[in-house]
């Protein structure tokens, strides 16, 4: 888990070892390879999903129904793709599926993202991003405007994935969420880590201190 007060460089950070921005200095390794000039199709590629900050500006494109933003991120899976051929039956029933498993709220898989709520919207960003089932999951505040039920769900599919023995990035602004959920947190304050703590051994003013 990553914690900190918001716009301490935690959205560079996410950038940086998801793909979508290449750091002045350091670098991403993924499971001993190097990728930090790597592309995000190489990260999606190589297995790792991402749950974006800004839903509606990166994870959906808004006038796209849902059917067609579960393609997003998988777009050149084999599964759902051949070529410059889109199977629309495959990608329709990945569809539906997110929207059964993560109880999103919809008439149908053909609405539009934007007729939706904000957090059913997140609901699907984060389903299509698990049910990718990759190694690794970036998730940038997956919670962020879900109600209470969806906040408890989506919290135990992100612990669930950890006990399958996957890796999960959580970066959120709520201290409560990092610490119920991290078995480690990285504490982030103007673009640096300053420590890397167990969430049972720090207490609530130490953390504080490390994110002021």
């Amino acid at each position: 888990g990553i914690a900190g007060v918001d716009g301490n460089g935690q959205t560079q950070l996410v950038d940086s070892v998801v793909g979508l921005e290449e750091p002045d200095e350091g670098t991403v390794e993924f499971d001993g390879e190097d990728m930090t000039t790597a592309s995000r199709r190489d990260h999606i590629e190589r297995g790792m999903s991402f749950v974006p900050e800004d839903r509606q500006a990166r994870g959906l494109v808004m006038d796209f129904d849902l059917v067609e933003n579960a393609l997003l991120g998988n777009q050149y899976d084999p599964g759902f793709t051949s070529g410059p051929r889109v199977d629309w039956g495959a990608t329709r029933t990945h569809a539906e599926d997110i929207i059964e498993e993560y109880d999103v709220r919809t008439p149908n898989a053909e609405t539009a993202s934007e007729s939706l709520s904000g957090g059913n919207q997140q609901k699907f960003i984060v389903g299509r991003e698990i049910l990718r089932d990759s190694d690794v999951l970036v998730a940038s505040h997956p919670t962020r405007g879900v109600d209470v039920g969806s906040i408890e769900f989506i919290h135990d599919r992100l612990v669930d994935l950890r006990d399958e023995g996957k890796a999960v990035l959580l970066v959120s602004s709520k201290l409560d969420e990092v610490q119920q959920l991290s078995d480690r947190i990285a504490v982030i304050y103007e673009g640096r880590i300053m420590d890397i703590v167990e969430p049972e051994a720090v207490t609530d003013q130490d953390l504080g201190l490390l994110m002021a």
